[in-house]
């Protein structure tokens, strides 16, 4: 590991440890001192770390105590940044299974969740079940423009589609657009994701843009609400 990116291998170190208790939730992270101690490096490094636990939930800074470890029953997924659900799963250490349900060469219909300006373009539709420790907890289906990527392989959608887009097809994925409902659920839904008639569904549907303003991916996420919270990082501008 380079010194560049050292400190995303100590926050994926202190992630392990809040995730099986070695740090508990209610106590404090060792400071800045002991943690460069401990892994080596310097407080620089140590505060990158830092803030990357910061920005994902895992720990508030109070000052004059240090980093107070949160609760994180609830998987928290970030709400405003793009990324995929494979760099989550490493992130988060949710232990995460993919099922492919459906991968096939379509055009977008009519009832679908896509804006009307690319109804009946060809695509490939990708529905996939997530897992989260044997429990079926989120259901994505994209919509990936054919004119921008011809053909999505199996093995592929059973990982990390960013990773297929960005460093195999070297696409420059810039921004999204997201809206985010909760909703009833419908049968098959229901079914997909074991949960009971009454229970609603958070969805996540969303358009990603390239950096040069086109569009190629329609994505809805479904995800089960009890098991999931959703979060953003956000900071408060003073007005002049």
């Amino acid at each position: 590991m380079t010194n560049q990116n050292k400190h995303l291998g100590i926050y994926q170190d202190l992630v392990t440890k809040i995730t099986h208790n070695i740090y508990a939730s209610g106590t404090f992270l060792p400071s800045e001192i002991q943690l460069s101690h401990l892994y080596g490096t310097s407080r620089e490094t140590i505060r990158k770390a830092l803030q990357n636990l910061l920005t994902n939930g895992y720990i508030q800074k109070i000052r004059g105590k240090g980093s107070l470890v949160l609760d994180i029953q609830r998987f928290a997924f970030p709400v405003s940044g793009i990324t995929s659900y494979e760099e989550l799963n490493k992130s988060l250490q949710m232990n995460s299974e993919t099922q492919v349900r459906q991968l096939q060469v379509t055009t977008i219909p009519v009832e679908s969740f896509a804006p009307k300006s690319v109804v009946g373009d060809k695509a490939t539709f990708v529905e996939r079940l997530r897992l989260v420790k044997n429990e079926p907890s989120v259901i994505d289906r994209d919509y990936i423009l054919s004119d921008i990527v011809p053909e999505i392989p199996l093995a592929v959608a059973q990982k990390s589609l960013y990773d297929y887009f960005e460093n195999k097809l070297g696409l420059d994925i810039s921004y999204a657009i997201k809206k985010i409902t909760v909703e009833p659920a419908d049968t098959t839904i229901q079914k997909l994701l074991n949960i009971p008639k009454t229970e609603s569904v958070v969805v996540i549907r969303s358009e990603t843009y390239l950096q040069d303003s086109r569009l190629f991916q329609i994505t809805e996420a479904i995800h089960r609400a009890d098991r999931f919270s959703f979060v953003d990082f956000a900071r408060r501008t003073k007005k002049i």
